[in-house]
């Protein structure tokens, strides 16, 4: 397994050792004690699939301090452009973001820990994601900033994504700011 270190302090692309041969692939997705190894400690308590067709955008969502959730993404069927953004008032890289491309031929996976918002793009005709949660869902901790506010100016290769009512009508970084769900803390 190979980590790679983001300029986003604790956004991880894990890159895990995929074996293929005429029968297929095999790839451990997740191994408690190699991901520890990595700085990966948290307990994933929750496991979450989408299907999405291309174009859709899904983003950029939170959970705040009453029910923090990190997560591990990877795309199991297509490919991804997963992104995300770091939300903690005060850190010296708050509104700026990260990206990687997930896809079911690279393996990759992106760890987003608590204090960063996330999101994804669809770049295949359909994707498949899965990611493990350390948190559970809870709909009143639940937020959004928006997918394409000019201040994080976050590059997406598609102009005009399907995009859902809840995610257009997200917050901006600035109205985030005003009440934050995070706050770093060196």
């Amino acid at each position: 397994m190979r980590i790679t270190k983001t300029e986003l302090d604790g956004v991880l692309i894990v890159e895990p050792d995929l074996f293929r041969d005429e029968r297929g692939f095999f790839l451990e997705t997740y191994r408690q004690d190699l991901y520890a190894a990595e700085g990966i400690t948290c307990t994933f308590v929750q496991d979450n699939h989408s299907q999405s067709r291309q174009g859709v955008l899904r983003g950029l969502h939170y959970q705040d301090l009453t029910a923090p959730m990190a997560k591990l993404v990877r795309c199991s069927r297509g490919t991804i452009l997963d992104v995300a953004v770091d939300l903690r008032v005060g850190s010296p890289t708050f509104g700026r973001w990260v990206a990687a491309e997930l896809s079911d031929q690279n393996a990759r996976q992106l760890f987003i820990p608590v204090g960063f918002g996330h999101g994804f793009l669809t770049l295949s005709a359909v994707a498949e994601v899965q990611y493990k949660c350390s948190g559970y869902y809870a709909p009143a901790a639940e937020g959004a900033v928006r997918w394409d506010d000019p201040a994080l100016g976050i590059i997406w290769p598609v102009a005009d994504p399907i995009v859902s009512l809840r995610d257009q009508q997200a917050q901006s970084i600035a109205a985030y700011g005003e009440r934050p769900a995070f706050v770093y803390e060196p």
